[in-house]
């Protein structure tokens, strides 16, 4: 039961009966550390609607809750704010309600509806970098709080597999790679199809600068380069399908799969469908043809079509070519549709995707609504800013990306390194040393990513994010491992109904009122598409059991009651420290 739900009741019931309005909402906060009360009743947004003086209205409304609600002990009010004291043994009363209670705050499923969550969506000509890396952990955190919300969900991804881009790669590849193979080379099958990417930049580049110095415009140039030539000629001979090009395409964009899969496999992020591009590309031609007929597009003089959006403040958008040839715009209309054929429970999917692709999803969702598609009206862009380092942005074709994989390995050994500085893993053998940095070396990647709002953009640090203060992963960990510690010292001290006329200190009754958030949260979290509400919930959760433990004591109590319920508090924080760690794909430790 939810304090504020019933506080929320009985405020508009006092309203209604002492000045006869229908307060239409009810506002709450955290009651300031400096006045005494567990939740804050916010009076001002009440004199819209009820006149006169806002500390005679909260005196007031005070007194009926006092009256009609066995929870509120007292109160108090300081201006506009009613501060609500709530019996001890409401906390208790709620603790024993789910101290066995497994996924404590989850929804079960429901039975009708899904969502489909799409996310990495990687090009095949180069590796994973660190922008992928946000796009895979929003994207698979998001898929794992819409399931804890009580939502069906598939994971999915459009894995960009044909164009110029991957030709590039194909055609340096062919002329500088002497049959070079994953196998033959040691290198991860993505790294090496990336490293043709970089190397036919290296010799276009070269030939523009050739063109210009013998005169040649630098436009004319850049369009005439014999290796660009030569690509586009290759694109070409995969859309007619060239046997010997569509070998040497299925060949590469394997190695690049393979690798892909090491790299998902090591970030701890999974999928349920695939879909290629090679496999979509044409779609939405028919869908747009039909829209054609039915008004929805218009055809220009040139033969292209296009949908006018002026009136919704855009603009004309181009859906098909005067060559009747596809653009990005068709795919994704097929695409989409495609997904709710195969899966006809959908009603609703969330696009993991880079903010520079905002208008791009305004057109788009314009677009299927316009078409007619009930279930547009759920489609939702998960725009995300971009991760920067101290360094500077990164950069494809010049091979100055932070790879995935080399930031992963980089994160374990700054793990490891402040670790050892830290003697956290003290006694531990080499082989539980390297699982431990590891995990914390991901879990601070992760965290840090995830506990800033997905619209702004990061500064990436990675020294900063290991640190075990402050609001970092590995602080979090540790205090989980802290819990761990305290268990198997209070061995023998077993599980029971906690007496609820038992006195509580402070400590322990913010703690309650903390795990009594968790629910409350994932839904906010779901509605909002946002992991930062569980990633901060999870540290103010940790900040408020380090305090308590500090103050309280656990282990040395004598008292052989409170010593118990300390014990299962305790238990219970670090249960919901791993559900809510789990929900962003972060593992916790049981020692450190």
């Amino acid at each position: 039961m939810n304090i504020q739900h019933v506080l929320t009741t009985t405020v508009k019931k006092a309203a209604s009966s002492i000045f006869n309005v229908d307060l239409p909402s009810v506002e709450f906060q955290p009651t300031r550390k400096d006045f005494e009360g567990d939740v804050t009743v916010v009076i001002f947004p009440m004199l819209r609607f009820i006149k006169g003086n806002p500390v005679e209205i909260g005196t007031k409304i005070g007194e009926y809750l006092q009256e009609n609600v066995d929870e509120v002990a007292k109160f108090n009010v300081v201006k506009g704010f009613l501060n609500v004291v709530i019996n001890n043994d409401f906390y208790l009363k709620f603790f024993n309600a789910i101290q066995d209670e497994e996924d404590y705050g989850y929804v079960k499923t429901s039975s009708t509806g899904a969502s489909m969550v799409e996310y990495s969506s990687p090009n095949t000509n180069k590796p994973l970098h660190l922008g992928h890396i946000r796009n895979n952990l929003l994207g698979y955190s998001v898929a794992e709080i819409l399931k804890a919300s009580g939502k069906n969900v598939y994971k999915t991804q459009i894995i960009n597999d044909r164009g110029i881009h991957i030709c590039k790669s194909m055609l340096a590849w062919q002329k500088f790679g002497d049959g070079e193979t994953p196998e033959s080379s040691g290198l991860k099958g993505d790294h090496l199809v990336g490293k043709y990417y970089v190397a036919f930049d290296k010799a276009y580049k070269e030939q523009i600068s050739e063109k210009i110095a013998n005169g040649v415009k630098k436009e004319k140039a850049e369009k005439e380069a014999p290796i660009l030539l030569e690509a586009q000629e290759m694109l070409r001979k995969w859309e007619s399908g060239d046997d010997e090009v569509v070998a040497l395409w299925k060949k590469m964009n394997g190695w690049v799969y393979t690798g892909f899969d090491v790299t998902y496999k090591n970030l701890g992020v999974d999928f349920d469908t695939l879909y290629y591009e090679s496999n979509t590309y044409l779609l939405g031609r028919d869908v747009v043809q039909d829209g054609l007929e039915r008004g929805v597009f218009f055809k220009k003089e040139d033969g292209s079509v296009w949908i006018d959006l002026t009136d919704e403040g855009l603009d004309e958008k181009i859906v098909l070519r005067s060559d009747g040839t596809a653009v990005y715009m068709t795919q994704d209309i097929g695409t989409a549709i495609q997904r709710v054929t195969d899966h006809p429970d959908i009603n609703g999917m969330v696009y993991t995707v880079g903010n520079e692709q905002d208008y791009h999803f305004k057109v788009l969702f314009l677009i299927l609504k316009k078409l007619g598609y009930d279930w547009a009206k759920q489609l939702y862009h998960l725009s995300y800013g971009m991760v920067d380092l101290p360094s500077g942005k990164m950069k494809s074709r010049e091979g100055t990306v932070v790879d995935a994989d080399d930031l992963m390995v980089n994160m374990t050994n700054t793990a490891a390194k402040i670790s050892k500085e830290q003697g956290k893993l003290e006694g531990y053998s080499e082989e539980e040393k390297q699982k431990f940095y590891k995990i914390i070396g991901l879990a601070a990647l992760k965290y840090f990513i995830l506990k800033v709002d997905p619209k702004k953009r990061i500064l990436f640090n990675p020294e900063e994010s290991v640190e075990f203060q402050g609001n970092t992963g590995p602080f979090i960990q540790y205090t989980y491992a802290r819990i761990q510690s305290i268990l198997r010292k209070a061995d023998g001290v077993g599980a029971s109904s906690v007496d609820t006329s038992l006195a509580l200190h402070e400590k322990e009754k913010e703690l309650l009122k903390q795990l009594q958030l968790y629910p409350e949260t994932i839904q906010l979290a779901a509605e909002s598409y946002s992991p930062a509400l569980i990633a901060n919930y999870t540290y103010d959760l940790a900040k408020e059991f380090n305090s308590f433990y500090q103050l309280v004591p656990v282990l040395p109590e004598v008292d052989k009651k409170k010593k118990q319920f300390r014990v299962q508090l305790s238990r219970k924080v670090g249960e919901v420290i791993q559900s809510a760690f789990k929900l962003l794909g972060i593992d916790v430790p049981e020692r450190m």
